[in-house]
């Protein structure tokens, strides 16, 4: 509930402090006296569009400050919850905008962007008028204000579209990809014949190169690798050893063991000849090698080299380059078996999707005849029993909200054909469409501030009274702010207020009096007489007013 609004230097407003309260709180004055600078002012601080030139002349800024009273379950919290803004017994806005155009808004003392209170807004007050703009007159609303009414939930349809849409997405991805399969499928099929036909391993190429290396050196060094040995050999070292050790060996006890540690030496170095002479033969037997072997290392070496190349990988990501090959023409030839399964996945998703949009809209059709019987009810008080509200169905473009077009139409004279309600209705008829409607919507609702402005506008007499009384009955447990120029109206208000213009030293000024008893009787006389007040008048107001 919308408790206070305070404004400071905006407009032709001062100083301005209105304390609201729950029921039907009602604005009246002269035209231009300033109500709907009240409202703009109220736009200003919810974050609202509205004219950006708000601040009082000769003023440095102009400042709005709401205050709300907020139920414990009340969905403002949840959008303070998201902002992370703290709630302590009371909802405070507050808006500042300077001359120059910049702005600033806070809640709670907290610095917030317009969007937060674009947020806000939505949960504390609706704005409703002849030129209503919070989607009863556009039919790209209706849908959604139908929902609200029977309490629907399109969950179940949001996730059917969501399950489809991915089904088809799988599917569009699949075909997109065999088909650029498709355009280099020769080339996979080549290149995985190639690839499989030579066959490298991880490390060939090092081994090749190696290998190759030690058969094109074995000529120019194995002559030399032979003379040694046979330097090592018995014609050579390892014989001439072998007699030294006989030779010293048959004269070593006569000489006193001096002989024993060069005996011992020529043993060891007897070992390691025969160690070196092991190395030399297997280095001879390594570089005994078949000149067709080499032709071949050769070959396969420069065809593994060629194909890395080829394909601009190393040669020894060769092996791991065929396997991706290989998975990419699996993938193609396995495509059409895919594609039946991703197909079949789509047309469940559809049909998934269709089942639960069909039962939405059986729903709906149903919460439509309640609505229309609703409006019926509600539209033979406001003198109008023989117009008629109808909730209209066509086909509309699937989507995530079913696959309904929902528009409200009217017929307000037997025989005429239906029409949007913007359309057939003329203002005053227009004024209590919109009435009836909000009331038979509001009855799923509960935290907001309704706001009237001039909804009784082109009404008058028991048709005025009509309204007065659906409005009276709407602000039952709830706040409803009214902009009237109809006495009727202003009759049923549980708190009245007077806004007018004076001037003082020289400066237009609009002002709000909150009026007792005998002063709504002078202000509803007023409405009924004009500018000169009867007792006729008086009169009149105080039969209104009861």
């Amino acid at each position: 509930m919308l408790r206070s609004l305070e404004i400071r230097d905006v407009l032709i407003i001062d100083r301005l402090a209105l304390e609201l309260g729950p029921g039907l709180n009602v604005l009246t004055g002269e035209t231009g006296a300033g109500k709907s600078i009240l409202l703009d002012s109220l736009g200003f601080v919810l974050g609202w569009r509205g004219r950006s030139d708000l601040v009082r002349q000769g003023a440095e800024k102009g400042e709005v400050t709401a205050v709300f009273d907020l139920a414990p379950d009340h969905a403002a919290r949840a959008v303070l919850d998201t902002a992370g803004i703290e709630m302590d017994g009371e909802l405070i806005l507050r808006r500042l905008t300077m001359a120059d155009g910049r702005k600033t808004a806070f809640v709670n003392d907290r610095r917030v962007g317009g969007e937060v209170l674009r947020e806000l807004s939505d949960t504390l007050v609706e704005l409703h008028g002849q030129h209503d703009d919070r989607g009863l007159l556009n039919p790209r609303g209706h849908r959604q204000l139908l929902d609200a009414f029977a309490g629907l939930d399109a969950g179940p349809v949001r996730a059917a579209w969501a399950a489809q849409r991915q089904a088809r997405d799988a599917l569009f991805a699949a075909e997109a990809a065999i088909a650029r399969a498709k355009t280099e499928e020769d080339y996979l099929r080549h290149a995985v014949t190639e690839l499989d036909k030579l066959n490298p391993q991880p490390g060939e190429d090092a081994e090749l190169d190696a290998r190759r290396r030690l058969m094109q050196s074995a000529a120019r060094i194995g002559e030399d690798i032979q003379r040694a040995g046979a330097a090592l050999s018995d014609e050579g070292a390892e014989g001439r050893m072998r007699d030294a050790a006989r030779w010293l060996e048959g004269v070593a006890d006569r000489a006193e063991g001096r002989l024993d540690a060069p005996l011992s030496a020529l043993n060891r170095a007897m070992i390691e000849l025969a160690e070196a002479q092991a190395g030399v033969e297997a280095c001879l037997e390594a570089l005994d090698f078949d000149p067709a072997e080499l032709e071949a290392a050769e070959e396969r070496l420069f065809a593994i080299r060629a194909l890395a190349r080829k394909h601009g990988v190393a040669p020894d990501d060769l092996g791991g380059f065929a396997e991706d090959l290989r998975a990419r023409l699996a993938a193609l030839d396995a495509g059409e078996a895919g594609l039946s399964k991703l197909t079949r996945a789509v047309a469940e998703a559809e049909s998934g999707f269709a089942a639960v949009a069909a039962a939405l809209t059986g729903q709906r059709q149903k919460a439509a005849r309640r609505l229309d019987q609703a409006m019926a009810r509600e539209l033979a008080p406001l003198k109008m029993e023989r117009a008629v509200f109808s909730t209209e169905f066509a086909a509309g473009e699937p989507g995530p909200e079913g696959m309904d077009t929902v528009t409200f139409t009217v017929v307000t004279n037997p025989g005429a054909p239906a029409g949007a309600l913007n359309r057939i209705a003329s203002g005053g008829e227009l004024s209590r469409f919109l009435l009836a409607l909000k009331v038979c919507l509001t009855g799923q609702q509960s935290g907001l501030t309704l706001i009237f402005d001039e909804i009784d506008r082109g009404v008058g007499g028991a048709t005025a009274d009509a309204v007065g009384r659906r409005l009276k009955a709407l602000a039952d447990g709830a706040q409803v702010l009214v902009v009237t120029h109809s006495p009727q109206v202003a009759a049923f208000g549980a708190r009245h207020w007077r806004v007018e213009k004076r001037v003082a030293k020289g400066a237009t000024l609009s002002t709000v009096t909150p009026l007792d008893a005998g002063e709504r009787v002078e202000e509803i006389a007023r409405m009924l007489a004009g500018d000169t007040v009867t007792e006729a008048a008086r009169a009149a107001a105080r039969a209104l007013l009861g």
